[in-house]
């Protein structure tokens, strides 16, 4: 479902902007067709559950084409209603024994933040994947906690799921996340607010 493998050509874990522009569909799929990202997490916390659910329909075609997972933020119950890949839970959002049993075998990845004990728990619910992060400072949740290199050399060892490192990633610094054990850079603002680049270029920039 979910693969662990290192030498993925596609270790991007994409997630949505803040709120949806009017170009937005229409660069999602120049971005998708990089064929550079592996997953797409829709993330509005400002759009109530109707609004999300229309928009997850327009995505869902999107990712389709380009056999990228789509993952919805926060809620099993939006990713069971619009029948996304899978979901993605914080550890202050939905309880994830709740996830599985309505979304039955589709992915489902938590948030551990810096915490190995976090991590661990995560993988006796039997979690999809596990996030670790803000690695940097991050213009999308500018007050994440904090994590370090440390936490990924040990999942590298400790951890047999896929590891995705989440918080403030750009084209400079990714790579001593991948180097240090993650397998998905989880990645939003330099590609969707790049004051340089448009979301179609920016993108290739993570190989």
């Amino acid at each position: 479902m979910v693969s662990k493998s290192r030498s993925l050509k596609r270790i991007v874990y994409l997630i949505s902007p803040n709120k949806i522009y009017p170009n937005f569909f229409t660069d999602l799929e120049k971005v998708l067709s990089s064929n550079h990202v592996s997953f797409f997490q829709l993330r509005l916390k400002n759009n109530n559950k109707n609004q999300i659910i229309k928009i997850a329909k327009k995505i869902k075609p999107i990712t389709k084409k380009f056999k990228v997972k789509f993952l919805i933020n926060d809620s099993y119950k939006i990713a069971k209603k619009v029948s996304s890949d899978g979901c993605h839970l914080g550890q202050s959002d939905e309880n994830i024994h709740s996830a599985k049993e309505n979304l039955k075998n589709k992915i489902i990845g938590v948030t551990c933040h810096n915490s190995k004990a976090l991590a661990l728990q995560a993988l006796k619910d039997k979690a999809s994947y596990i996030a670790f992060g803000s690695f940097f400072n991050s213009k999308l949740k500018p007050n994440a906690k904090k994590a370090n290199l440390k936490i990924l050399n040990w999942a590298k060892k400790n951890i047999k799921k896929p590891i995705v490192a989440i918080g403030g990633i750009n084209e400079k610094n990714y790579k001593n996340l991948i180097k240090a054990g993650a397998n998905y850079i989880a990645i939003s603002t330099v590609i969707w607010n790049n004051p340089f680049l448009k979301p179609e270029i920016a993108i290739k920039k993570f190989k």
